[in-house]
């Protein structure tokens, strides 16, 4: 048997539309057996808290084997895979097509597709991943919403930890009040008719949390793009599902999956490129809605025209060539978000920033340990700590000028780590690493 493949790494079309992809008893036997292939290798010993978790249970249980799991204990594993697909990516020599066809995210994603149809989802969990619902809701309140969700406002953050299970120090966005897409009705600013790049269109998709909490990425995106002659233009037809996707509901992920594809197909007929302001969002439609849908042709359509922020910029530079940027003597520390490098696209980040003159950054592959909403429950915001420490450690090493991360959910996280652990010269903000480029400009 061979550690490795010769072929490229391959992901199989989700079967969830399958009666076979819910039966217990099945799932159960292929979680044994890709626990007891990761048992024997553990090469994942460091990516998250399921390994782990995984391998101190066999090695404590009776035979240290597999099957000496409880279904509990198998819910453990579940319950700490963040879904961040590094395993799969970066690590896993049994990834298909070899014959071990190994693929512990997706294995994950089946379990708790199957729990979910069986109504266990908890209701928390449920509540949080209806994005747009409690953006509308939170926004019409926003100076309300945000005052009780500051970590230093004692009496609502312990109030919300007691309702709701989430730490009460753990960082939580704010809402604007006005979304992105109402300050950009119908199209972003006009496009310099002497760049390069000029004749290019891009729909930004603002995702939820550009749209409604952290706009300054999507600010300076637009401001970025339209200086370098692209027309642009803000949409938000709806959430992309990877909340929801983490709890396993499925069929939510498909319609929101058909709804955006829909809304977009004629957009990217008249000639836009699709720019997804977030790298868990880029993922969504680039890779897993096709795996979910693999038949739908809008939803293949959208894939092929999607592009990550970064990525997009760095192609125009390759394609047409960018504006003059002016130098900026900074030593930028980037962290390289793992739902950036699980696009399979390179260190897009480090390519951008590596065009001001004078700039040095330098990148860290490390999990920040967020986790989408995982790092913020009380049950797990300690190990989120524990976990992105080192990242943390590697980003701001060397004292950068500016700190960066193409993950919105990983930068406030990483800052609270080195707020927490007593760091000197704490950077203001970890932003998109676009808004460097939009400060190199002057913009």
């Amino acid at each position: 048997m061979t550690e490795g493949s010769l072929g490229a790494p391959t992901r199989h079309p989700i079967a969830w539309q399958d009666e076979s992809y819910y039966d217990e008893e099945a799932l159960d036997e292929e979680l044994r057996r890709v626990f007891d292939i990761c048992h024997g290798c553990r090469r994942c010993f460091n990516l998250c808290d399921s390994f782990p978790q995984l391998f101190d249970m066999i090695d404590e249980s009776p035979n240290e084997e597999v099957e000496d799991l409880s279904t509990g204990d198998i819910k453990k594993v579940v319950d700490a895979c963040t879904l961040c697909d590094m395993c799969f990516m970066v690590k896993c020599p049994y990834v298909p097509p070899h014959e071990f066809d190994l693929d512990f995210p997706h294995l994950m994603l089946r379990h708790r597709a199957t729990q979910n149809r069986k109504g266990k989802t908890g209701f928390v969990d449920k509540q949080l991943a209806e994005m747009d619902r409690n953006a509308v809701v939170a926004g019409s309140v926003s100076g309300l919403a945000n005052w009780a969700t500051k970590p230093d406002n004692g009496f609502t953050r312990g109030l919300l930890q007691g309702v709701a299970g989430i730490d009460k120090r753990a960082h939580l966005p704010e809402f604007e009040e006005v979304p992105l897409t109402h300050k950009h009705v119908g199209h972003g600013p006009v496009a310099n008719a002497d760049a390069p790049a000029f004749g290019r269109k891009a729909a930004i998709y603002a995702t939820c949390y550009g749209n409604f909490n952290d706009q300054t990425a999507g600010q300076a995106a637009l401001a970025v793009l339209s200086h370098n002659g692209v027309q642009t233009r803000v949409e938000y037809p709806g959430c992309c599902g990877m909340p929801k996707l983490e709890n396993g509901d499925l069929p939510a992920v498909a319609s929101s999956a058909e709804q955006v594809a829909a809304f977009f197909e004629p957009i990217i007929d008249d000639g836009f490129d699709i720019v997804a302001l977030t790298p868990s969002c880029a993922l969504m439609m680039k890779f897993e809605w096709p795996l979910i849908l693999p038949d739908n042709a809008a939803v293949k359509k959208l894939a092929r025209a999607t592009r990550d922020l970064s990525e997009y910029v760095v192609e125009i530079a390759k394609d047409k060539g960018l504006m003059e940027i002016s130098p900026m003597n900074a030593r930028i520390g980037i962290h390289f978000a793992c739902h950036s490098r699980a696009q399979n696209m390179g260190p897009k980040a480090m390519e951008m920033l590596k065009l001001i003159p004078e700039a040095t950054p330098t990148i860290t592959e490390r999990c920040s340990g967020h986790g989408g909403k995982w790092g913020i429950f009380k049950e797990n915001f300690d190990k989120a700590v524990k976990v992105g420490r080192p990242a943390a450690r590697a980003v701001s090493k060397g004292d950068p000028d500016y700190m960066v991360s193409e993950c919105p959910l990983a930068g406030p996280h990483l800052r609270q780590i080195m707020e927490s652990g007593g760091q000197a010269n704490l950077p203001e903000r970890i932003g998109h690493p676009i808004e460097l480029l939009a400060k190199a400009y002057g913009l």
